[in-house]
């Protein structure tokens, strides 16, 4: 029996896997602690999880557009609203995994092979196929970012969740 998938089919799987481990670590972003930063040089809890949850919409950004100007006409692009505590982090991550899970459910093989650009001000930042952008900019990049906020968590005595096994704090479930 053969089974017939594209390849963004077959990235649900891993896809799914990674939303579930950053939902599970939002869920714990502590309110009280939003303006919390390990260094001056570090972005604040709350923009770090802020960006978590948004991860996934350039899974949606990268399969229906061939580009995304950073800073079109030399204006940075707009900052998205800071959410008002940890549930509205999970709904703004549900949402986003939910279209960028259905974009990549009805993207087809040749739909992914396709060039994307990341411009800024007009000017090629970058160049890849939109699979590997995927694969770096919203794949890897989530899961970077989502140990960076396990760190931050770490450091304010928040257990962190288990991901891919157990953590220090908790048997993994799984």
């Amino acid at each position: 029996m053969t089974i017939e998938m594209t390849i963004g089919q077959s990235m649900l799987p891993e896809f799914d896997h990674e939303v579930a481990g950053a939902r599970k670590t939002l869920e714990r972003a502590p309110k009280d602690r939003f303006d919390w930063r390990p260094h001056p040089k570090s972005g604040t809890l709350v923009w770090l999880a802020t960006h978590v949850a948004n991860i996934p919409s350039w899974g949606v950004l990268t399969i229906e557009q061939d580009e995304l100007d950073l800073m079109p006409g030399g204006v940075p692009l707009p900052a998205p609203p800071r959410p008002a505590d940890a549930a509205a982090l999970v709904a703004a991550l549900d949402k986003n995994a939910a279209a960028a899970r259905a974009a990549l459910a009805a993207a087809s093989d040749a739909d992914l092979m396709r060039p994307w650009s990341l411009l800024r001000n007009g000017a090629t930042i970058m160049q890849m196929p939109k699979i590997a952008v995927l694969r770096s900019m919203v794949f890897n990049h989530l899961i970077h970012h989502r140990a960076q906020l396990c760190v931050y968590l770490r450091l304010n005595d928040v257990a962190v969740p288990p991901l891919y096994g157990p953590s220090a704090d908790e048997p993994a479930n799984f």
